[in-house]
C-alpha cells in the first residue's frame, strides 16, 4: 500500500475476482502511513508484541489514516476500475464490537499485564452489513477501527480484523498480504505449505516473532475455525492475489485448516 503501481494491480485484481464471481472483502491496515502522520505531529510509533501502543492522541491519527487517507484511497481505485466498493468502518452501524486488549507480560507471571491504551479486543462481529453489501454487488473496504460498549474507539490490528471476519463469514479463503515473501524459516527460505502443528513449533522456537505474530495467530485461528485456506503472500509481486488465488504455483505460505 505504499507504491501507487502495486495498489493499482491490487484494486484491478479486486474488481476482476468479483467480476468472476468470488466476492472479496477487503480489510486494511496503514502502519506506514500512520508512522508518516505520527512524525509529522513529533510522535514516535511504539509497538509491543507486534501491537500499536495507543494512546489518545495516537488514535487521533490512526483514525484520521485508517479511516480517511487509506480507506478512501482503496476505495477510489476500485472503483476507478470498474468496481463498486464501500469504505467503512467498525463504527458503522457498530459492526465490529471490542474492548480494551489486556496483553501479557512476556515472561511474566499470569496476569501481568501491559497497557497498550486505545488497542481493542474483538468481542463481536454482526456480518449482516457485509452480506447486504456483498448481495448488491459492492465491495467492502474495511478500516480496522472497532467500538465499544460507551462508544469508545479502538485501534485493531488489521490482520486480527480480517482473521475474525472470514471465521464469522465462513469465508473459502483468507489472504494475507505482506511485504516479506511469505512464512519464512531459520535460514531464510520460504516455507510454502504449513499445517497449524508445523505453525505452533515454529513459534515456539522463535522463529515465528515480531510483526508476524499477529498475522500468524490470525491465520491459524481461522484455518481452525472453519476457513478453508489461508494465504500469507508476498503483495510486493504484482497482481499476487490473482497468483495465489487463481494458478496453481501462488505467491506465497498457505497454511491448511487440517
Amino acid at each position: 500500500m505504499t507504491d501507487p503501481h502495486l495498489k493499482d494491480c491490487f484494486a484491478r485484481d479486486v474488481v476482476l475476482l468479483k467480476l468472476v464471481g468470488l466476492n472479496p472483502v477487503v480489510v486494511h491496515g496503514g502502519g506506514p502511513q500512520i508512522e508518516t502522520l505520527l512524525a509529522r505531529v513529533g510522535k514516535k510509533g511504539e509497538f509491543i508484541q507486534g501491537m500499536r501502543v495507543t494512546d489518545a492522541e495516537t488514535m487521533e491519527v490512526v483514525e484520521m489514516v485508517l479511516g480517511g487517507q487509506v480507506n478512501k484511497e482503496i476505495v477510489s481505485l476500485i472503483n476507478q476500475h470498474g468496481g463498486k466498493a464501500v469504505g467503512l468502518t467498525g463504527k458503522d452501524a457498530s459492526f465490529i464490537r471490542a474492548k480494551k486488549l489486556l496483553m501479557q507480560k512476556e515472561d511474566a507471571a499470569p496476569g501481568d499485564v501491559v497497557d497498550v491504551g486505545q488497542v481493542g479486543e474483538i468481542t463481536k462481529i454482526d456480518p449482516s452489513l457485509i452480506a447486504f453489501l456483498d448481495q448488491g454487488d459492492f465491495i467492502p473496504v474495511i478500516a480496522p477501527i472497532g467500538v465499544g460498549e460507551a462508544g469508545e474507539t479502538y485501534n485493531i490490528n488489521a490482520d486480527v480484523v480480517a482473521g475474525k471476519l472470514a471465521e464469522i463469514l465462513k469465508a473459502e479463503k483468507l489472504v494475507l498480504l505482506t511485504n516479506t515473501p511469505g512464512v519464512l524459516d531459520k535460514a531464510g527460505n520460504l516455507l510454502t505449505g504449513l499445517t497449524p502443528r508445523q505453525i505452533d513449533d515454529l513459534v515456539a522456537d522463535g522463529t515465528l516473532s515480531g510483526g508476524m505474530l499477529p498475522k500468524i495467530s490470525s491465520a491459524l485461528d481461522a484455518a481452525r475455525n472453519g476457513v478453508k485456506s489461508v494465504h500469507i503472500i508476498d503483495g510486493r509481486v504484482e497482481h499476487c492475489l490473482l497468483l495465489e488465488i487463481l494458478t496453481d504455483h501462488g505467491v506465497g505460505t498457505m497454511i491448511k485448516s487440517k
